[in-house]
């Protein structure tokens, strides 16, 4: 009984004891959070202070005798008798400290952070190894917090350095730790030194200062020597081939290597904001657009919100009048505001591609090589390349002080960067002079018909595409030399670096320079990659399809790893094609599927650096799990195979042609169709030559079934002339009358059957 009551009496005390614990842990956690809080608007006044310091050019050196002088003076003799002969430390403790004392690193603040209180931001001197160091003086930029002293530190954090002042000189000197060694909450160790002590102790270390070398020595003068980057940028050439009057090239090379290419051909001119005076031709209200005659074969396409309002016809309702001077052009119905016949000045936006007509606009935008000005508009603005806003300020208030109209906006083009106010001036006149022939010729001209065209085609590559990069520029025709060099004269001081040069060799300007190959390889479906990959690239009507394959890719390499090297690939030369063969719309490139999802973020990554080097707006979508990419280009003209080449006459366009047998059956089938109807009395087939011979020598059987069979005679006639969708099948009509048969009769004459439109439905 007895053990049992002291056990009782154990466990009740032992009870009584963790509830005092847990009483004073949260008395102690509180005053914890209370002292961190206070601690924390200290140190932010301290770190500021701090910055203020590190931020000024000189500062005055600390004396040695500055602490002495607030220490009260005692004379030699107490100094020795209160104060013991300090013993001299061997020079490994005396490195050892200096190394501990530098290993300490600041780390980020922390709410667990005990007070730190003010007098302890006060200038205070450390021992280390033997000699007294001064708090102040630089602050390193890894020292951004303020400077304590090592003793308030331990005492308000407890790390297990004790801190004592001596009574005689005042100054605070630290304490060897007590022997037993202090244990964390509940026992569990040592507590780990907080976020905050750790940055208080760093920032008292001061900071380890280069010594200084003369003024005249050699590394002071290397310090003082500007670094010179050593970074070669990439060599541009620009050629232009216009020996031809039929076709004008040109050529830009990175490095040798093709770029962009422009073709301009006689047969198929640019249109591309040109100028034309239009009438209005149809009016498609579902389609809230216009369709207008401009003096081509093809009708322009004039969307509805593309209509400037002073083309909108006077007696409008007072509903319409209202929206109009709102702006709320999207609530008006076209065929209110417009009518047949009625006569405009549009400008091309985008040009005719394959059955499409072109894309017009009535708000006309007039280019110039700084300036662009857009009569019929209020709206102004600098380019978005031009950075620093001291410099567009600039060109705004010069433009502001030019002789503008009103009603006519201006936009101040990337060429303008350090160009002045007479060269704007003079671009603006001419500009301006430019409108007023376009205005008076439209009002004169009678019919529809082109009045104003843009440059031709080297000026216009020049004006729109020209870069301040390119270092040479090789012509192989003397007028379009001269060309280039006024529009190199008219450029800025900066930019007349250019090297222009007329060639006079005996190889053609691009064959030298290895560019005809290069310009072959864009119209092949199939394009190589530098690993022995490639890629196929394949337009529709809808989308640009382009499947990357992985070939030969990566020998001796992981699965993995060729796969990655060659979607990388890809990816740089996708975007490489596209610019040069001018592929717009829908793009749907399929990379080959990755595992690491890691791979496919870094070739997403890649696609997008290489669509950086692309003037036309892109949008591209991440990878799906089918690994497919989207692309959105923005369709500048028509492509570079639309220029130069022409629907296939065998195939129109389909790129394959139907087999032999196919085409014979095909013929068979016409045969039996016509030679069953009562009125024929004789079927003549004229076909191409290997067409006849299998019908000839393979169907001869069937033909002669059909002969028999309807008593009409058949013809076949081999023509070596004819393509292999070509054919004619002529019926020739009985003249006895139509035959009855089965208790039908047929009337009516029966001629020629247009097999083509049958077999291409």
């Amino acid at each position: 009984m007895t053990k049992e009551k002291k056990e009782t009496g154990k466990k009740a005390s032992s009870g009584e004891q963790k509830t005092v614990s847990k009483v004073t842990t949260g008395a102690w956690w509180k005053s914890r959070v209370e002292e961190a809080d206070e601690a924390k608007k200290t140190v932010a006044k301290q770190q500021t202070a701090a910055k203020k310091k590190a931020a000024s050019k000189k500062k005055p050196a600390v004396k040695k005798q500055a602490v002495a002088e607030q220490a009260p003076s005692i004379s030699k003799e107490q100094a020795a008798k209160k104060k013991p002969a300090a013993r001299k430390k061997s020079p490994v403790k005396k490195q050892a400290a200096t190394d501990k004392e530098a290993s300490i690193v600041a780390s980020p603040v922390s709410v667990s952070q005990a007070p730190v209180s003010p007098e302890t931001a006060e200038l205070k001197q450390v021992k280390a190894g033997g000699k007294e160091r001064s708090s102040e003086g630089p602050v390193s930029p890894s020292q951004e917090s303020v400077a304590v002293t090592q003793e308030d530190a331990s005492q308000s954090t407890g790390t297990g350095v004790e801190s004592g002042t001596d009574a005689e000189s005042g100054v605070s000197e630290p304490k060897k730790a007590s022997g037993k060694r202090p244990r964390g909450r509940r026992g569990r160790g040592r507590r780990k030194k907080t976020a905050v002590e750790s940055a208080e102790v760093d920032a008292e270390v001061p900071a380890v200062k280069k010594q200084e070398e003369p003024a005249g020595s050699a590394a002071s003068k290397a310090d003082d020597a500007p670094v010179k980057k050593d970074v070669k940028g990439p060599t541009l050439k620009l050629l232009i081939n216009a020996e031809e009057p039929e076709e004008c090239r040109i050529a830009l090379l990175e490095d040798g290597r093709l770029e962009s290419i422009f073709v301009s051909t006689v047969s198929r001119e640019h249109t591309k904001s040109n100028i034309y005076k239009a009438r209005i031709v149809a009016i498609e209200p579902n389609l809230q657009a216009a369709f207008v005659d401009y003096g081509t074969e093809k009708n322009g396409f004039l969307s509805f919100n593309e209509i400037h309002p002073e083309y909108y016809k006077q007696e409008i309702s007072e509903e319409n009048q209202k929206l109009i001077e709102q702006h709320q052009w999207k609530k008006l119905n076209i065929k209110d505001v417009l009518e047949r016949g009625q006569e405009l000045l549009v400008q091309v936006v985008k040009e005719e591609v394959s059955t499409k007509g072109a894309n017009m606009t009535t708000y006309l935008s007039l280019p110039g090589r700084s300036v662009v000005l857009m009569p019929g508009s209020d709206s102004s603005g600098i380019s978005r390349k031009i950075s620093g806003e001291g410099r567009r300020s600039e060109l705004r208030e010069i433009m502001q002080g030019l002789d503008i109209p009103e009603g006519i906006g201006w936009i101040v083009r990337t060429a303008s960067v350090d160009i002045n106010k007479t060269v704007l001036d003079k671009d603006v006149s001419y500009l301006l002079r430019l409108w007023q022939e376009i205005k008076k010729k439209g009002q004169t001209m009678d019919d529809v018909g082109l009045i104003y065209q843009d440059h031709d085609c080297v000026l216009r590559f020049l004006r729109e595409n020209f870069d301040p990069d390119i270092k040479e520029i090789l012509v192989d025709d003397l007028a379009a030399y001269e060309k280039v060099n006024d529009f190199v004269d008219m450029l800025p001081t900066r930019q007349q670096k250019v090297n222009v040069r007329l060639h006079k060799g005996a190889r053609p300007i691009f064959n030298q320079f290895n560019v005809e190959d290069q310009i072959e390889s864009i119209y092949q479906s199939q394009v190589s990659l530098p690993s022995g990959g490639s890629i196929v690239i394949d337009p529709t009507e809808a989308l640009v399809a382009i499947d990357v394959n992985s070939g030969s890719t990566g020998k001796g390499k992981s699965f993995e790893d060729a796969i990655f090297l060659a979607n990388m690939e890809a990816a740089t030369e996708l975007a490489r094609q596209l610019r040069l063969r001018d592929l717009g719309g829908l793009v749907v490139v399929d990379f080959i599927d990755m595992r690491s999802s890691k791979n496919i973020r870094e070739v997403e990554r890649q696609v997008k650096v290489a669509m950086k080097r692309d003037k036309a707006k892109v949008d591209m979508s991440r990878i799906s799990k089918f690994g497919l990419m989207q692309i959105s280009r923005q369709k500048l003209g028509a492509p570079i195979e639309a220029l130069t080449y022409r629907v296939c006459e065998h195939c129109n366009g389909r790129g394959a042609v139907r087999s032999i047998e196919t085409l014979a059956l095909f013929y068979l089938r016409q045969i039996q169709t016509g030679a069953s109807r009562k009125h024929v009395a004789q079927v003549e087939c004229r076909l191409p030559l290997d067409v006849a011979q299998y019908l000839l020598n393979n169907k001869r059987h069937e033909l002669q079934g059909l002969e028999d069979k309807y008593h009409t005679p058949v013809t076949i006639i081999a023509d070596p002339g004819m393509k292999p969708a070509d054919h004619e099948v002529i019926f020739h009509k009985d003249k006895k009358g139509p035959r009855k048969e089965n208790g039908l009769e047929e009337k009516g004459e029966v001629g020629y059957i247009d097999a083509t439109k049958v077999m291409h439905q």
